[in-house]
């Protein structure tokens, strides 16, 4: 995907500079920003943007700026979060092309009803999920490493890119295209900020624990094994990861990425479970059914109007959109805003929650804002192209929250002026 929008020659340079970036990003953004940084701070053991604002701009003191810019990185967040499950199947399913063409037609029917019974499920609870989810995942990510590792073998020289020069060369030695090509490069860290969100189903613990061990080395060997393969000559036409698969396992791995990929979306639905929650307590949201799920664990809770709802939406952003490089172009934008939110949020958290001096702060606070800032840019141009998308969506969730607690506030205050002293009250029972 990312040397596709790149639109240059797949020479060694540009095929490293490529893999440096998504490296890199993983690094930065999901290892330093959210596993070791961000996953620090917590409300309550709920994690997310909404959890920091709460945690700052509301138990500290009440600030009414925290609170918007908190509340709109939520509404983003749920913008993209009905594309990450559409996006996800449909990519797994497409490699059914690559088996036949024949298949082609069957691709978007088969989303539908696989996403249907995705949400279908959510009622059971993450605990009962995870039971069945976790071991397909340990054999999604070694599936992943060992693909990785049969690339790399026919060319190990591919490790070179774990040096940032060659990324930083080629972003900027290629101009335009190379600031665009970070918008490629973003989707490798999309799920970041709702890996935050959470934790207060999963906790923090267990979240790093499969991040270090499994996750992270698992997607280090898979890039790095489709960059080797585009070295050795491998055509970049269609989707490179399904090409490190010999012909024989093509159909296996297929059912499996379907699986890892429903999995993959259930992240972003927990997190809009949690989300919700918290927009509830905050009284930013309408009163809702909660169902908890699981003696084990507060965080583990479903929300059926906003599965309903996800669903309604996903479903239909699937039909509409027919194909996940369509998806692409509106994938992104909203993650991206939510994330620049979040590190402005963390520079306050660093000041007042760990007492840090204004020029630590500042300056790890300023290395996450570039990045975030670039990447945000390099996603502006894809509005367009259907990045419009989860910005409706995050503005009507927004217009929903705003209405609500604008509402209830005049309710209140209506019902406190209505009230008499009990002494008047008393005094005019005895009259």
């Amino acid at each position: 995907t990312v040397l596709g929008t790149a639109a240059v020659p797949t020479d060694a340079a540009t095929v490293l500079g490529a893999l440096s970036l998504v490296l890199w990003t993983l690094f930065i953004i999901t290892t330093i920003k959210y596993v070791s940084f961000a996953m620090r701070v917590d409300n309550d053991g709920e994690g997310g943007i909404l959890a920091l604002m709460a945690l700052l701009g509301v138990k500290k003191q009440n600030r009414p700026t925290i609170v918007a810019v908190g509340l709109f990185g939520a509404a983003l967040i749920y913008g993209d979060g009905a594309i990450t499950p559409a996006i996800s199947v449909l990519s797994a399913l497409e490699g059914l092309n690559m088996v036949t063409p024949a298949l082609q037609p069957y691709v978007v029917p088969a989303a539908v009803a696989i996403l249907v019974a995705l949400f279908a499920i959510q009622s059971q609870g993450t605990a009962a999920i995870g039971r069945f989810f976790g071991p397909v995942m340990l054999v999604w990510f070694a599936a992943m490493a060992a693909m990785g590792i049969s690339g790399i073998v026919q060319h190990p020289a591919v490790f070179a890119a774990l040096s940032p020069v060659y990324g930083l060369t080629y972003l900027f030695s290629h101009g335009l295209t190379g600031f665009l090509v970070l918008g490629a490069v973003f989707l490798c860290v999309t799920g970041a900020e709702a890996l935050y969100a959470d934790m207060g189903h999963f906790g923090s613990g267990p979240i790093k624990l499969a991040w270090f061990a499994i996750v992270f080395p698992s997607l280090i060997l898979n890039y790095a094994g489709q960059a080797a393969l585009v070295l050795e000559g491998a055509p970049t036409e269609g989707n490179i990861f399904f090409r490190l698969c010999p012909q024989i396992l093509l159909i296996p791995l297929i059912v499996l990425a379907t699986v890892a990929t429903i999995i993959a979306s259930q992240s972003i639905i927990t997190g809009a479970f949690s989300m919700t929650r918290q927009a509830i307590q905050l009284g930013w949201l309408p009163r809702l059914r909660i169902k908890q799920t699981s003696s084990e664990g507060y965080g583990q809770i479903y929300v059926g109007v906003v599965n309903w709802l996800l669903m309604i939406v996903t479903v239909g952003l699937t039909i509409a959109f027919g194909k996940s490089d369509n998806l692409a172009a509106a994938y992104g934008i909203a993650v991206s805003a939510t994330m620049l939110m979040t590190s402005a949020l963390l520079f306050i958290a660093m000041r007042e929650i760990w007492g840090w001096s204004m020029l630590a702060a500042g300056s790890v606070a300023a290395c996450f804002l570039v990045v975030d800032s670039a990447f945000f840019l390099a996603n502006v141009t894809k509005i367009a192209e259907g990045g419009y998308v989860p910005l409706l969506l995050a503005i009507s969730v927004y217009g929903v929250m705003w209405i609500w607690h604008r509402g209830a506030a005049a309710i209140s205050m209506r019902m406190h002026e209505a009230l008499i002293p009990v002494a008047d009250f008393m005094a005019g029972l005895a009259a």
